[in-house]
């Protein structure tokens, strides 16, 4: 049994919520408007200032997209009323970040700057030369740009140069030891 597919889901105040027939989703906000499909098996009823998500049946995969279904239209509630963001950290001699006016400009120790263009409804800022902020109203969109960035130099576990997130923790690996 889903709990989490269960809860209803509150509509706050200032926010619009419509479903079509085909189970298309578009949510408009104070910071922007988001729109989705999701299963048309899922049943998705608004009433007064609730969203109740509701499944045909007790099949193993309907029981999966309820929870799944929720969260997506949860996920687009939270991102037009307070948006997302992730912070990057940059360590390492010589590494850093710069931005010139939608581009991202990258220097990893490679032999070449990584120039990036930042995409549709992502806003890039870069407070520090070692640290990137990415916010948005998608948190899928979010979260994968962030993973682009770094994907261009993982963290390393011997001196711990790289791209990582700010809350993950890098464990770090004793060296070679001579004779």
């Amino acid at each position: 049994m889903s709990r989490i597919g269960l809860k209803p889901i509150e509509i706050p105040n200032g926010v619009e919520v419509k479903v079509n027939d085909k189970n298309h989703i578009e949510v408009k906000g104070p910071k922007g408007q988001i729109e989705q499909y999701v299963s048309q098996d899922m049943g998705i009823e608004v009433e007064g200032n609730q969203i109740i998500v509701s499944r045909p049946t007790e099949n193993k995969r309907h029981k999966s997209l309820h929870g799944l279904t929720r969260t997506l239209i949860f996920n687009m509630i939270e991102g037009v009323t307070e948006g997302y963001s992730k912070t990057l950290e940059i360590q390492g001699t010589g590494y850093r970040a710069q931005k010139q006016g939608k581009k991202l400009i990258l220097n990893l120790g490679y032999s070449h700057p990584i120039e990036l263009e930042d995409p549709e409804g992502i806003e890039v800022e870069v407070p520090e030369a070692n640290k990137i902020i990415i916010k948005g109203i998608d948190k899928q969109q979010v979260g994968n740009y962030a993973a682009v960035i770094r994907d261009f130099r993982k963290p390393e576990p011997y001196k711990g140069k790289g791209i990582k997130y700010s809350d993950e923790f890098v464990r770090r690996k004793v060296g070679k030891t001579g004779k």
